[in-house]
C-alpha cells in the first residue's frame, strides 16, 4: 500500500495543537509508571497453535516526539497506553496493563487472590496471571469479578479459572444483574454487521507504524485469542450490597445503562481502593460506539458518578478502572471524577438545550464547545469517544435520525444520491478536478464527500479512488480519536487494496452456547428472508430436551413468531426435539449428525431453514 507524507495542512494543525494543550504536564506519565514491577521478556503472546494473538512489541515505535502523521494528543496517549507489565496499586492490589484492550487486576485476599476482568482472550489471561504469580507467589483465585457485559472484560476467564473450579464452589464468579443476558446478546442480533465495523474501529487489517494503526485511545487493540464465559454464581442486585470474598470486604454501587447496560463500581474498604469499571477512564468514552450499539445515557452516566463522589469520595486514596492507569489521592480521586460526572452532564445539558433552540445534530457538533477547565484536562479528551460522534448520539437518543428538515425525511440513498449529485456538478471528472481543489487547499472533510460521490457513483474510477484514499488518510493523520484514524485509515486500505472483510469475531462458541432460548429462536427470526417466506405457512415445535421447555414456531407472512406452550402434535407440522447446542449446530449447517429427533413432515424444518440466510461479514463500507 502506498502511503503518503502528511500535507502541510496537517503539518500545520499538529504544530497547533503542539502549542495550545498542556504538554509540559507530566502527571499522567508519573501514574503511568507507578508500581512498575517488570514485564515479560516478550510482548508476544501466542495460542496453543503458535499463532499470535497479542502483540504488545508491535508498538515499540511509539515513543519520543509525534511524527508529522500522528495527531500530537494521540500520540501521547498511544505512548501512556502501550504500556505493559504488572504493576502494584498499592500492596496488595495489583494490575496488569497492556496486555490487551483492557485491563486485568489482581487484588489479595486472607488465602488467594481475586481477579477483576480477564480480558479479551484465554491466552492473554493466562499470560498475565502467569506475570502476577511470578512476582507475588502461586495465590489460588478465589473469586472472578465481571465489572460489565463486555467482552473484553470477562472473554478470558477460561485462563484464570476452569468451569470445575466454578462447579464446585472454590470460585465465586461475581457480576452485576443481567450480566449474562447482556454480554451475550449485544453481539448477537446486529453481531455480523458490528463485527464488520469493528474491524475498521480498531484498525484490525492496518500495519502498526506512524502511518497505521498506533491505538484505539481505550487500549491499543483487541486480542484475537479464544474467548468464553462462565456465568456468575452471584448476582449483584442493589447499591450497597456487601460481601466478603475470603475475608476481604467488598461494597457494591450499580452503575446500569451507563458504559454497559450491566456494570458496576466497587470499594475494597481495606485498601482504599475504588474500582471504577469503565466509567471513569482516561478518555472520553463512547456514547454510540462506531461499530455500533444502543446509545449509552449520559444523564444517568453522570448521575453514578456523582453517587460514587457521595459514597466512596470520602474515604477512597486510590481510584482504579478496567483501562488506563490508577489515580492516587484522596483530593484528585474526587477532582477526577467530578470532571468526568461535569464531561457527560455538560455534554448532555448543553445538546438538548442546542436542540430546543432548533439545532441539529450536526450542527450542534460543530457548536459545542467545552468548558476550558474540560478542554485542558487530559482524561477528558476524545481519544475514544468524541465530541462530535458523542453530542450526534444524544441527538439520535432523543430526537432519532431525522432533523425535522422535510427535504432530509425522504432522501434518495447514498449511490442514487451520489450519481445525482454528480451529474450535477459535470461529470465524475469534474467532481474529482473539484475535490484535488480542496485537497490542495487543505478542506479534507469536503474532498471526501466530493470523493464519496465519486466513488459511490463508479467504484472502478482509478483516479477518484485514489484521491479518495489520500483524503482518509490525511484526515487520519490529523484525527486526535483513535478510533476516528483507524476508520480514516481502513477506508483508505480498502479503497488501495480491497475489502478486508471482518478479521476477528466475538461470537466465540463458549459464549454463544449462554443464548437463552428467547434470544435463540430471536436470531432465527432476524435471519429470515422476509420476501422469500411472503407465501409461506407453517408450523412447527421445538422441544429443549436439556431445557425441558417447549415452543410453538410459526413462519407467515415473512414473520417468525415464537410462543412457550406444550407441544401438540395434531396441530403441528412438524415436531422438533434436540438440545439448545444441537440447534446451534443445526443453524451453522450441521443436519446430519445425531442428537435430535423430527416426527411429522420433514419438509417443515427443510422449508424454514431454506428462508434463512446468513448476514455478510464482507459488506462493503467505503464502496457501494
Amino acid at each position: 500500500m502506498e502511503q503518503k507524507d502528511a500535507t502541510r495542512a496537517i503539518r500545520d494543525q499538529q504544530k497547533e495543537i503542539e502549542q495550545s494543550l498542556p504538554f509540559a504536564d507530566r502527571q499522567d506519565f508519573d501514574d503511568a509508571d507507578r508500581g512498575y514491577l517488570g514485564s515479560v521478556g516478550s510482548g508476544m503472546i501466542k495460542d496453543a497453535d503458535g499463532e499470535t494473538v497479542w502483540d504488545a512489541d508491535s508498538y515499540g515505535f511509539i515513543a519520543g516526539d509525534a511524527p508529522d502523521t500522528v495527531n500530537p494528543s494521540l500520540w501521547r496517549q498511544s505512548t501512556l497506553v502501550a504500556k505493559h507489565g504488572l504493576f502494584e496499586v498499592v500492596e496488595g492490589l495489583y494490575q496488569v496493563r497492556g496486555f490487551d484492550l483492557s485491563n486485568v487486576s489482581f487484588v489479595e485476599t486472607d488465602h488467594g487472590v481475586i481477579v477483576i476482568d480477564p480480558l479479551i482472550s484465554k491466552e492473554t489471561a493466562t499470560a498475565a496471571v502467569d506475570l502476577y504469580r511470578k512476582h507475588r507467589g502461586d495465590r489460588p483465585v478465589v473469586a472472578v469479578i465481571f465489572t460489565h457485559s463486555h467482552i473484553d472484560h470477562f472473554g478470558g476467564v477460561l485462563g484464570v479459572v476452569s468451569k470445575d473450579d466454578v462447579a464446585s464452589g472454590r470460585v465465586q464468579i461475581i457480576a452485576p444483574a443481567d450480566f449474562t443476558a447482556e454480554a451475550v446478546a449485544e453481539n448477537v442480533y446486529a453481531g455480523t454487521a458490528m463485527g464488520r465495523r469493528a474491524g475498521y474501529m480498531y484498525g484490525a487489517a492496518l500495519a502498526r507504524g506512524p502511518k497505521g494503526q498506533v491505538g484505539a485511545g481505550l487500549g491499543q487493540t483487541t486480542s484475537t485469542g479464544q474467548a468464553g464465559i462462565v456465568v456468575p454464581t452471584l448476582s449483584i442486585e442493589a447499591t450497597g450490597e456487601k460481601h466478603t470474598v475470603d475475608g476481604l470486604e467488598v461494597e457494591f454501587q450499580m452503575a446500569p445503562g451507563t458504559e454497559a447496560p450491566a456494570e458496576m463500581h466497587f470499594y475494597f474498604p481495606k485498601y482504599r481502593a475504588v474500582c471504577m469499571a469503565e466509567n471513569a477512564t482516561h478518555t472520553l468514552h463512547n456514547l454510540l460506539t462506531l461499530r455500533g450499539a444502543l446509545v449509552r445515557n449520559p444523564h444517568v452516566w453522570s448521575k453514578y458518578l456523582t453517587e460514587a463522589i457521595e459514597r466512596f469520595g470520602g474515604e477512597a486514596d486510590v481510584l482504579f478502572t478496567s483501562h488506563h492507569w490508577p489515580t492516587w489521592g484522596n483530593a484528585r480521586i474526587v477532582e477526577f471524577l467530578g470532571l468526568q460526572r461535569d464531561l457527560y452532564g455538560y455534554l448532555h445539558d448543553q445538546t438538548l438545550r442546542m436542540l430546543n433552540q432548533g439545532l441539529t445534530g450536526a450542527e450542534i457538533a460543530e457548536e459545542i464547545q467545552l468548558p476550558p477547565v474540560l478542554e485542558n484536562a487530559w482524561h477528558a479528551r476524545g481519544y475514544y469517544g468524541s465530541v462530535s460522534h458523542n453530542v450526534k448520539a444524544i441527538y439520535q437518543r432523543y430526537m432519532g435520525w431525522f432533523d425535522g428538515n422535510p427535504a432530509r425525511l425522504w432522501p434518495h440513498p447514498p449511490k442514487a444520491s451520489a450519481e445525482r449529485h454528480v451529474k450535477a456538478m459535470g461529470g465524475i471528472d469534474q467532481v474529482v478536478a473539484l475535490a484535488r481543489t480542496a485537497f490542495d487547499e487543505g478542506d479534507f472533510r469536503w474532498a471526501a464527500t466530493l470523493l464519496d460521490y465519486a466513488v459511490f457513483t463508479d467504484d472502478q474510477h482509478a483516479a477518484a479512488r485514489s484521491l479518495y484514499a489520500d483524503t482518509l488518510e490525511q484526515l487520519a493523520y490529523g484525527s486526535e480519536n483513535g478510533t476516528w484514524r483507524n476508520f480514516f485509515l481502513s477506508g483508505a486500505t480498502e479503497l488501495r487494496e480491497g475489502n478486508f472483510g471482518t478479521p476477528t469475531t466475538t461470537n466465540a462458541p463458549e459464549i454463544v452456547a449462554q443464548l437463552t432460548a428467547e434470544q435463540l429462536l430471536d436470531s432465527i427470526a432476524i435471519a429470515v428472508d422476509g420476501p422469500s417466506a411472503w407465501d409461506l405457512d407453517l408450523a412447527l415445535d421445538i422441544t429443549f430436551s436439556d431445557l425441558d421447555r417447549n415452543f410453538r414456531v410459526t413462519l407467515r407472512n415473512g414473520v417468525l413468531v415464537y410462543v412457550e406452550k406444550a407441544a401438540a402434535p395434531d396441530t403441528a407440522g412438524a415436531s422438533l426435539t434436540l438440545t439448545k447446542s444441537r440447534l446451534l449446530g443445526l443453524l451453522a449447517g450441521d443436519a446430519e449428525s445425531e442428537g435430535m429427533q423430527l416426527a411429522g413432515d420433514a419438509g417443515v424444518l427443510r422449508t424454514l431453514m431454506s428462508a434463512l440466510v446468513k448476514g455478510d461479514p464482507n459488506f462493503n463500507i467505503v464502496t457501494p
